[in-house]
């Protein structure tokens, strides 16, 4: 079978069409929206919502990561600027960081992630407790659908061949 450049089209992803997947046992308050998964490049791109307030676990990236805020605030607790809306954050691969999000508001705080390879959660002693990537996030979406009776979309899908275009409902 040939392939043309025609069968690969631009992908429109309505985020109201994918639920908000509690990011439990890290964080109890905290829960994303699984966007897209890439097996191929090992990248996620995720919605986060966080309560103001919160500290997320410690984590060590294997690849970069590239954060916007959308709304609230938050820092990184090993340094001293604060990202709030409209902010980009590009994080360096092998980067450790532990994201507190400030309690200074009342809006949860939002960020748009794109994240390649590993993310290794770490303990006190900066151990790996546990390691999160794409596979783990296709896991964690599907069992959710599972367990809360959702029809999953095909989040890793490359083309254009998703079963209907959210964007046109």
């Amino acid at each position: 079978m040939a392939i043309k450049l025609e069968d690969f089209d631009t992908r429109c992803i309505a985020d109201d069409s994918l639920p908000w997947l509690p990011l439990a046992p890290y964080a109890e308050l905290v829960s994303v929206k699984l966007l897209s998964a890439d097996p191929v490049r090992g990248e996620v791109i995720l919605v986060l919502r966080a309560p103001p307030g919160i500290e997320l676990p410690r984590h060590r990236t294997s690849g970069s990561t590239t954060i916007y805020t959308v709304q609230g605030r938050w820092k990184y607790r090993e340094h001293e600027w604060v990202a709030g809306p409209g902010s980009l954050v590009i994080e360096r691969a092998s980067a450790c960081n532990t994201p507190q999000i400030l309690a200074d508001g009342t809006d949860d705080v939002i960020m748009l992630l794109l994240i390649g390879g590993d993310v290794q959660l770490l303990d006190s002693d900066d151990r790996v407790v546990s390691i999160e990537n794409w596979r783990t996030a296709v896991s964690r979406y599907l069992d959710f659908c599972r367990a809360n009776d959702v029809e999953p979309r095909n989040i890793t899908s490359q083309s254009g061949a998703l079963q209907g275009n959210p964007c046109n409902s």
